[in-house]
């Protein structure tokens, strides 16, 4: 704990512990008094860098009240926070936890989503990079070309593993919008987590991500199980959980992406109709 601000310290080891530790996590986030410390600015909503404390314990985490939402044109107002809260729940019933513990509760400026916050390991090895446009190195896959001087062009690749296979998994299914490179998070324990999950759960085809790298490859063994069980699990406990931020005609049609997923057998391809690379990417 930084004792003079009394903002404690984001250190990796003890954020990513916490992160793994879902029971301990989502009562501290649920139940733990929620202290703001000021606002990340380069957020396109309000989102407000937090700590919250409970019987002795304090972490640091983020929170986006629903009244800092700034309307958008393909998603209804005030629904944000709440899909961030949906998110976290159908990735936690994966069994893979690739978005770190997010709960909806109150806070200072009303209810908002509030999330553990994950510190990157500074010591964690990229999982982007730019290349030689001739072709991917070994060990990585290719994304996009991208423009990188007057007349230069590089290959922007993606790191070729099993980890970010998973999240891509999970980034079709909540049909997301918004995979940039920065909402890659490397955590000191080794796992790979997502953040910024806003604006998913949309019922036209949105999949707008970084991590290409697999499309059309068919689904691995494990995701293919993993399907299973969603979709059966869809239609039972976690559609229930899903409910209270998600419409039917969502709900529908994130069970009909499961379904067509286990069909093709494979990762989605690119939308001819629809730009399937954020922007900015990174």
């Amino acid at each position: 704990m930084d004792s003079a601000q009394g903002i404690p310290d984001a250190d990796p080891a003890t954020s990513a512990a916490l992160a793994a530790d879902l029971p301990a996590a989502l009562e501290l986030l649920r139940s733990g008094t929620l202290t703001v410390h000021g606002r990340i600015t380069d957020a396109s909503n309000a989102a407000l860098y937090c700590s919250v404390t409970l019987d002795g314990v304090s972490a640091p985490c983020i929170y986006k009240p629903v009244a800092g939402e700034r309307p958008l044109w393909d998603f209804p107002d005030g629904t944000l926070a709440g899909r961030e809260v949906a998110a976290y729940e159908l990735a936690a019933a994966t069994g893979w936890a690739p978005i770190p513990p997010t709960v909806l509760r109150e806070g200072h400026y009303g209810i908002g989503m509030v999330q553990l916050w994950v510190e990157p390991d500074p010591e964690a090895a990229p999982l982007l990079a730019l290349q030689d446009p001739a072709g991917p190195e070994a060990g990585w896959l290719p994304i996009v070309e991208a423009q990188v001087g007057e007349e230069r062009t590089a290959l922007l690749v993606h790191l070729d593993d099993q980890r970010l296979r998973r999240l891509a998994v999970v980034d079709a299914v909540l049909n997301n919008s918004d995979r940039k490179g920065g909402h890659l998070l490397s955590a000191a324990d080794g796992r790979i987590y997502g953040i910024d999950h806003g604006v998913t759960f949309a019922v036209s085809g949105k999949l707008r991500t970084l991590l290409w790298g697999w499309a059309e490859q068919p689904l691995t063994e494990e995701a293919v199980d993993m399907l299973g069980r969603l979709r059966a699990e869809l239609s039972g406990a976690l559609g229930e959980r899903l409910r209270p931020h998600l419409t039917q005609a969502e709900l529908t049609a994130t069970g009909e992406r499961v379904a067509g997923l286990l069909r093709s057998g494979r990762h989605p391809v690119p939308s001819q109709e629809w730009p399937s690379i954020p922007w900015p990417p990174v």
